[in-house]
């Protein structure tokens, strides 16, 4: 993908212009962001308090017995959002999806171990484990290269 900014000190509102040989995901997911109003913020409730979480500290968010939770290096942390919103607000370059009910920030993986028969253990920074689902193996996979 390409990307070109031209100043123009007359222009008074910005305006972005997207050329494409056909509409993509890629695309709509451009557009989405630009158009996207919504807070990205994500925040979190500990000992009845509420902290708003930064993407960088945050090791993994997973559904537990019903309830959304984040699991940082200073605690874990209930959140008010399903899994799918979180994972709207998130970074689709530095978290990602591993089953129906987790969600993993790539930059605190210790490393991922591929030698399961059709999954992948993940060790995160924290000493836990998650395991991804045979369905997003593949994606995975893609995004080590392998």
């Amino acid at each position: 993908m390409q990307v070109e900014i031209k100043i123009d000190g007359s222009c008074i509102d910005p305006k972005v212009i997207i050329m494409t040989a056909a509409m993509t995901k890629d695309v709509q997911d451009i557009i989405q962001k630009l158009s996207d109003d919504r807070p990205q913020i994500i925040s979190g409730s500990q000992n009845g308090k509420i902290k708003v979480l930064e993407p960088a500290d945050l090791i993994r968010i997973y559904a537990n017995a019903g309830k959304v939770c984040a699991a940082t290096d200073k605690g874990e942390y209930a959140l008010r959002l399903r899994l799918y919103e979180a994972e709207e607000r998130l970074d689709a370059r530095q978290f990602v999806r591993i089953s129906h009910s987790e969600i993993i920030n790539l930059k605190k993986v210790n490393h991922f171990d591929l030698s399961f028969t059709g999954t992948i253990c993940v060790k995160l920074s924290d000493g836990s484990t998650a395991y991804v689902s045979r369905r997003y193996v593949s994606k995975i996979k893609k995004i080590l290269g392998v």
